[in-house]
């Protein structure tokens, strides 16, 4: 419980004014909603190993005395951490909140444009590490198009927040 109460917190910040608004039990329970975080934590776990490939070929060619630009770093520990994020967005979705639900569905639709644009750069990284963007932005594509489908729209249609009486009115 006291957990939870830290991740609220978490979530507070992540959030921000939308942190309080549920989703309805019946649609975050219901098997399509289930199958969805089924198929993106499957997709996120393939982009999490994609990243960790990628940090253990530039250590491999380092160690072998190859230079590994410092762009490819960056990259490479950047996308990691942002998968994990990614992680922590579509956990906290699939419990139900709104907030992490229009996250990971906004990033999700961000960062293959993102990437896809900066593997279109010349020179900036070598082949291998545009070949693992395209796959990484395949990917997220394919994530994306979960979060946006018909019934996810529909289960994650923004709740109406409760009305807050004024202390200034009688109610």
């Amino acid at each position: 419980m006291r957990f939870e109460a830290l991740l609220r917190r978490l979530d507070r910040i992540a959030g921000g004014r939308h942190a309080d608004l549920e989703v309805p039990a019946e649609m975050r329970e219901h098997p399509r909603t289930r199958r969805a975080f089924t198929w993106i934590t499957w997709l996120l776990a393939v982009e999490v190993l994609l990243g960790i490939a990628a940090v253990v070929v530039a250590v491999v060619i380092v160690v072998n005395g190859g230079p590994v630009p410092f762009a490819v770093w960056m990259r490479s520990v950047i996308v990691l951490g942002m998968t994990v994020t990614l992680f922590y967005f579509s956990w906290r979705a699939s419990l139900g909140w709104y907030w992490a639900y229009q996250r990971l569905r906004l990033f999700a639709q961000i960062f293959p444009i993102i990437t896809l644009v900066m593997a279109a750069i010349p020179n900036l990284y070598p082949a291998w590490m545009v070949t693992e963007q395209i796959v990484f932005s395949l990917i997220m594509i394919g994530v994306a198009d979960i979060l946006t489908g018909d019934h996810m729209r529909t289960a994650f249609r923004r709740p109406e927040r409760p009305q807050r009486h004024s202390p200034m009115k009688p109610r």
